[in-house]
C-alpha cells in the first residue's frame, strides 16, 4: 500500500483572500513505512510576505522570487502522487491551497483518498492538544531540528505521528486495521459501478416466527393451490 505524506506553507491563511503556497513536500510511505522518496520544492507566490508568515515559516518574498511558479512544478507534483492516498495534518488547510493553485491552472481538484491526522487525534485523545508539536511531544518524537515550520520537515515529523497513531512501530500488530481505517475521506465523490454480491442471510427465530404469522393469514396462498 503506497501513501503520501504531504505538507505545505503558504503565505497565509485563506487562499480566498488571495494567499498562495511558497513550499510543499511529500514523502512516500510503503505499508506505512518511509521509503526514502521525497519531493520537496519551494514556490514563487508572485505576491508579498505578510510579517505573521514569514515569522512562522522564515521563507523571504526575496528568497521565494528566484524559486520555480506552481504551474512549472504541477505536472511533477501530480507525477510523484500518483492518486495514491494522502497523509495529511488538518487536510482541509492543505487541500483548500492547492485545490486553489490548480484550480489557477485550469485543472481540477485532487481526487485522492486522503487520511486526516488531526482528526484520527482528535478521535483518539479527545480534549487533548492535538498540534504536529503537540502530538510529537506526546510519542517522544525528536522536535530539536525544527526552529521554524517547514514543509519537508513537518512531512518527516507527521510520518513518525502517523505511524504512532496507527499503534506504533510494531510490525503487523495494528497496521492491518488501523484507526485510519474509519478516518479515510474523499476529496470528491467518485461513483463505485462494481456490483456487490449479495450477503447472506440467515433469519432468527423471531423472523422466522413474523413470517409464519404472516403466511397464517393469507386465504388460498398459490403455492398451495398451483399444483391442484
Amino acid at each position: 500500500m503506497r501513501e503520501i505524506v504531504i505538507d505545505t506553507e503558504t503565505t497565509g491563511l485563506d487562499p480566498n483572500d488571495g494567499h498562495r503556497i511558497v513550499e510543499i513536500a511529500c514523502i512516500e510511505l510503503l505499508h506505512h513505512v518511509p521509503t526514502g522518496r521525497v519531493f520537496h520544492r519551494y514556490v514563487n507566490p508572485e505576491r508579498d510576505m505578510p510579517t505573521d508568515a514569514l515569522a512562522v515559516h522564515g521563507l523571504t518574498e526575496e528568497f521565494l522570487r528566484a524559486q520555480p511558479l506552481f504551474s512549472q512544478i504541477a505536472d511533477e507534483l501530480a507525477e510523484f502522487l500518483g492518486g495514491d492516498r494522502l497523509v495529511i495534518h488538518n487536510a482541509e488547510f492543505d487541500l483548500a491551497f492547492i485545490n486553489a493553485e490548480l484550480a489557477r491552472l485550469g485543472r481540477g481538484p485532487l481526487a485522492s483518498e486522503f487520511v486526516d491526522t488531526l482528526a484520527i487525534a482528535r478521535q483518539r485523545f479527545p480534549g487533548a492538544p492535538a498540534s504536529l508539536d503537540a502530538l510529537c511531544r506526546r510519542f517522544s518524537i525528536d522536535l530539536s531540528g525544527r526552529e521554524q515550520h517547514g514543509a519537508k520537515i513537518d512531512c518527516g515529523l507527521l510520518a513518525d505521528v502517523y505511524i504512532e497513531l496507527l499503534g506504533g512501530r510494531q510490525p503487523g500488530l495494528e497496521f492491518m486495521s488501523s484507526p485510519a481505517d474509519g478516518m479515510i475521506g474523499e476529496i470528491w465523490a467518485r461513483p463505485d459501478s462494481t456490483p456487490r454480491p449479495p450477503r447472506p442471510h440467515a433469519p432468527s427465530i423471531e423472523e422466522l416466527a413474523a413470517h409464519q404469522a404472516m403466511l397464517a393469514t393469507i386465504n388460498n396462498p398459490l403455492w398451495l393451490t398451483a399444483g391442484a
